[in-house]
C-alpha cells in the first residue's frame, strides 16, 4: 500500500505556478526525503497534501484517504511541523 499517493497534483495562484504536475507514490514502511532548493514547490505540496491549500487540478491520497475529503482523518493521524512557526 502507498502512504502516500499523488498524481498530476498542480496548485495555481492565478497565473502563477506555485506546483506543477506533481505525481510520486511513498510505500508504506519507505524512508522519504523531500529536498529541493527555496522556491520549488516543497512547502505548497506539503500544505495541499494537508489541504491547508486547495489543489487546483489533480489529485492525492494520505493513508488511502482523500486529502480534501478526507483532510480531517489525515490530520488526526500525522504530524507537521512548519518551518517558519509563528
Amino acid at each position: 500500500m502507498n502512504i502516500i499517493d499523488i498524481n498530476n497534483l498542480t496548485k495555481r495562484y492565478g497565473k502563477a505556478r506555485g506546483i506543477e504536475d506533481i505525481t510520486l507514490q511513498v510505500a508504506e514502511g519507505e524512508i522519504f526525503g523531500f529536498i529541493g532548493p527555496n522556491g520549488s514547490g516543497k512547502s505548497t505540496t506539503i500544505r495541499t497534501l494537508l489541504n491547508f491549500l486547495y489543489p487546483t487540478s489533480g489529485s492525492a491520497k494520505i493513508l488511502g484517504k482523500d486529502v480534501v475529503k478526507d483532510s480531517k482523518y489525515i490530520r488526526q493521524h500525522i504530524g507537521y511541523l512548519p518551518s517558519e512557526v509563528h
